[in-house]
């Protein structure tokens, strides 16, 4: 460390140079001047000063400052033999444990604690150490006494054994004696005397020795005593059967057939049999939280009895139910309170107003950076699509029918800036509600303005949506390419609605561009980014995600499909997601370019499979812990639905009644409506439902998600509906029951022709009018490359005829991907110009070559049919 001055030591530190002079002084420094050399021995004081005064003092991390020694010492006790098993060893384990503390680190004299407290503490551990030793002492008194009572329980026996054996002998000398005697006194023949055989001598009784138990004689084995008894008795002249009464004694006389085996070592004492649990002495008084409903195997289980006991008291008020029946909140309340407990109506969002209290506990997480979320908004065919494609670097308008959008496309571009997510809006008056929804979820909105059009209809909507939602404009005037674009004439336009450019003084920044050229894109992209920087977008990562839902629909083979953008959180796999009434585990994620994802952050756009329904498109998403609460809150928001929509068609009904009261020429128009998408729905239906009229009503009785199905074509039947598939098709058995009962039924592609043709059906207005009519449809069964075509498809004719120069559609699982030309129509190596049903031909789509196995290829030409 090398002298410097004052001053430099300041600009080192980063401190005012008049705070480092104050330091200086309070450290016992004198310096004045800044420029005054400082040494290492100044400034290391000012550093020693410094700790000092924020509180930490230098520690010295090489010397220890307290020893803590822990001494263990074993000792053995041994315990006498006992027969049949060997000695045995018991060890006893003193520990003790002393700290000795260095006496530098001991405080000073007036800090110490006094002599008292350090006698007193003294006193205590000198206490301590005697309670333990006399512990040990009486522990090893107690196992001596228990081993003279051992042994002298054992003298004791032997010498009971010993005087049994003295009695029993005595007795066999003396009944010898007496049968000899008897013997001497009967006349007999001349024989010889018998011999007697001299008795055996007494034993003296084996006395424990009292040195160490191993030091004994070794005794006789009881069995060998026996023999020796038995032997005896038999010389005495004793039978067998009173040799074995003799020796069972008492156990013979009580009739026990077989001889207990005496007992040995000390009686063992049992302890006493308690039963763990007691019976409570009062009755347990539950909550009971009551929902709207519930079945009766949860009602039990949240009274912790038996299903069988909730069906007995329903069976008492009249009520016959099952295990897994449904009942409502009154019923419910009403069992809880027969069965002695307290209920608690749940209201209708508790469980949801619980759900938001966790997730807004979990929204108090670190937040970060993500990235903005934008919304392209304005007029029908001002370019928003081939803006967004320009910028990534795809065709997305050439999939659309018409070339407009007709759903809301969303996609994550990233650019040299940092990524982007963008939500392309449909641009036609249909698609109010789909416009306010991307509003809604955008943090950014782009309002595209052609320049050679001007301010349209809804590009007035689009500025209103925004400021609605609070969200900021940035203005692309597109298609500046072209010659009569007027970019000053939009700017006036717009100022007429109160979106003033900054270069007049406002706030909304302008950008000339060309989705055609790319012209300006870049600087778009800027602009963007810094809205984005002044609002200083942030999301929570580490908590489970939320979101909302922004397109839904149905697919053969997927089941229902959520398009969602995650709003904080992070949405992995196997997460379970409650999504408006639809309820589901994440089965699979995708991208926008339909790759597979494991996880997915903020802002980002994605596809997930795995819902139990399509839900409807706005509907909020969350990912939930609790299953069964889940379940709860969408089956009462299912149930919600159903109420409302049964309330609509009363009243319905009413005004339909009052309607027929004041004339009786008005006119239903019933509709049944499927659409590819869960928004083109809500936009059909809203749409032709406001085209009624006082003579002519427009009701759509009915609507899903998906193609055409035979339930759908029997309802049409029924009601007297007009079939309308928007996008999709009929399959076959709905086809078969349409031909046969000449079921009305129209295909759409383009919405503002569906309009138009409902409009002109309800005033009237129909005039000689040009129908689809399929001519054929063919099969792919095979796809080959060509080099001069592209993708050709190996097709069958299934129905019908193909003829060349006929335009087409591409249906996929009765979903149509792609409408256009047909380029080149061949049979073998021949080109034809019509192919009938049962023949193969080889069939190139113009301008497409996604083709599949297994896709249909549609023909149609458009007729001239006359009015009805």
């Amino acid at each position: 460390m090398s002298d410097v001055t004052v001053r430099q030591l300041a600009g080192i530190v980063g401190i005012p140079l008049d705070r480092l002079l104050h330091q200086l002084g309070d450290a016992g420094l004198q310096i004045s001047d800044a420029d005054d050399v400082l040494s290492d021995a100044e400034k290391m004081k000012l550093l020693n000063h410094l700790r000092q005064s924020h509180g930490k003092v230098q520690e010295s991390v090489t010397e220890p400052k307290r020893v803590t020694l822990q001494r263990r010492s074993v000792t053995e006790l041994k315990q006498g033999t006992v027969p049949g098993k060997g000695a045995k060893t018991i060890s006893v384990e003193v520990r003790k444990k002393r700290t000795y503390v260095k006496r530098s680190e001991l405080p000073e004299t007036s800090d110490r604690l006094s002599e008292a407290e350090q006698a007193r503490r003294a006193l205590e551990e000198q206490q301590q150490r005697e309670l333990a030793e006399q512990e040990a002492r009486r522990q090893q008194e107690e196992m001596l006494r228990e081993q003279a009572a051992e042994e002298e329980r054992r003298r004791q026996e032997e010498a009971a054994r010993t005087a049994e054996e003295r009695r029993r002998r005595d007795e066999e000398e003396r009944q010898a004696a007496a049968e000899r005697e008897t013997v001497a006194a009967k006349p007999a023949p001349v024989a010889a005397p018998p011999i007697p055989r001299p008795a055996p001598e007494p034993r003296p009784p084996a006395r424990p020795s009292a040195g160490k138990p191993k030091a004994e004689a070794p005794r006789a084995h009881p069995a060998e005593r026996e023999t020796e008894a038995r032997g005896d008795k038999r010389s005495a002249g004793l039978s067998r059967k009173d040799e074995y009464r003799e020796l069972q004694g008492d156990d013979f006389r009580k009739g026990g057939g077989k001889r207990k085996k005496p007992k040995t070592g000390r009686p063992m004492l049992m302890p006493e049999q308690k039963h763990g649990f007691e019976k409570p002495t009062a009755p347990i008084v539950y909550e009971v939280a009551v929902p709207e409903s519930i079945t009766v195997s949860d009602l039990a289980q949240r009274m912790s009895v038996k299903g069988v006991e909730v069906i007995k008291a329903l069976m008492k008020m009249g009520v016959m139910a099952t295990i897994n029946q449904v009942l409502d909140q009154e019923t419910a309340i009403l069992v809880v309170e027969e069965m002695g407990h307290k209920a608690i109506a749940q209201k209708e969002d508790d469980l949801e107003a619980e759900i938001m209290a966790n997730l807004a506990a979990e929204a108090e997480a670190p937040q970060l950076p993500r990235p903005p979320v934008v919304t392209i908004m304005g007029h029908v065919d001002h370019g928003k699509t081939s803006l967004l494609d320009y910028i990534r670097k795809s065709r997305v308008a050439a999939g659309e029918a018409g070339g407009i959008t007709q759903h809301i496309g969303a996609y994550q571009v990233k650019t040299d800036h940092g990524s982007i997510t963008f939500l392309d809006t449909p641009g036609h008056a249909a698609f109010t509600a789909m416009r306010a929804r991307g509003a809604k979820v955008t943090d950014i909105v782009v309002l595209v303005v052609a320049a050679d059009d001007g301010v349209m209809p809804q590009t007035r909507e689009a500025v209103e949506h925004s400021r609605a939602a609070g969200v900021p404009l940035v203005v692309a005037m597109n298609k500046m390419d072209k010659a009569d674009a007027d970019p000053d004439r939009v700017k006036q336009e717009l100022v007429g609605l109160n979106v003033v450019p900054e270069e007049w003084g406002g706030d909304v920044q302008f950008v000339p561009v060309s989705a055609k050229t790319g012209a300006g894109i870049d600087t778009l992209l800027d602009a963007i980014l810094v809205q984005a920087e002044v609002l200083e977008l942030k999301a929570p990562v580490a908590i489970p995600a939320a979101g909302v839902v922004l397109e839904s629909k149905l697919e053969k083979g997927r089941g229902p499909v959520a398009d969602i953008l995650i709003q904080r959180g992070t949405l992995k796999k196997g997460d379970f997601l409650l999504c408006g009434k639809e309820i589901g585990r994440v089965r699979a994620m995708f991208n926008e370019n339909g790759k597979p994802l494991k996880e997915a952050g903020p802002s980002a756009p994605i596809e997930v499979l795995g819902l139990s329904g399509a839900p409807e498109a706005g509907d909020e998403f969350i990912v939930v812990a609790d299953e069964r609460k889940a379940r709860e809150i969408a089956l009462h928001r299912e149930e919600k639905l159903r109420s409302t929509k049964l309330a609509a068609q009363q009243a319905a009904k009413l005004e339909d009644v009052f309607s027929l009261m004041g004339s009786e020429e008005t006119i239903d128009l019933n509709l049944v409506i499927k659409a590819d998408v869960q928004g083109s729905l809500e936009a059909l239906r809203s749409a032709l439902t406001e085209l009624s009229t006082d003579k002519v009503k427009v009701r759509v009785i009915g609507g899903g998600v998906g193609g055409i199905s035979e339930t759908d074509a029997n309802l049409a039947l029924a009601s007297n509906a007009i079939l309308i598939g928007f996008n999709v098709r009929a399959d076959g058995s709905a086809r078969k029951l349409i031909e046969e009962r000449g079921i009305d039924l129209h295909y759409y592609s383009v919405i503002y022709n569906a309009i138009d043709e409902v409009k002109k059906s309800i005033n009237g207005m129909l005039e000689p009018e040009f129908k689809e009519q399929i001519i054929g449809i063919a099969q792919v069964r095979e796809v080959f490359r060509s080099s001069k075509f592209g993708t050709v498809a190996g097709c069958l004719v299934v129905e019908g005829h193909v003829r060349r120069n006929l335009p087409i559609r591409v249906l996929r699982d009765n979903v149509v991907i792609f409408e256009g030309q047909l380029e080149s129509l061949r049979r073998f190596k021949d080109d034809v110009n019509e192919v009938k049903s049962g023949m193969e031909c080889g069939i190139a789509v113009r301008n497409y070559n996604d083709v599949r196995e297994g896709d249909q290829i549609e023909v149609f030409e458009k007729v001239q049919v006359a009015p009805h």
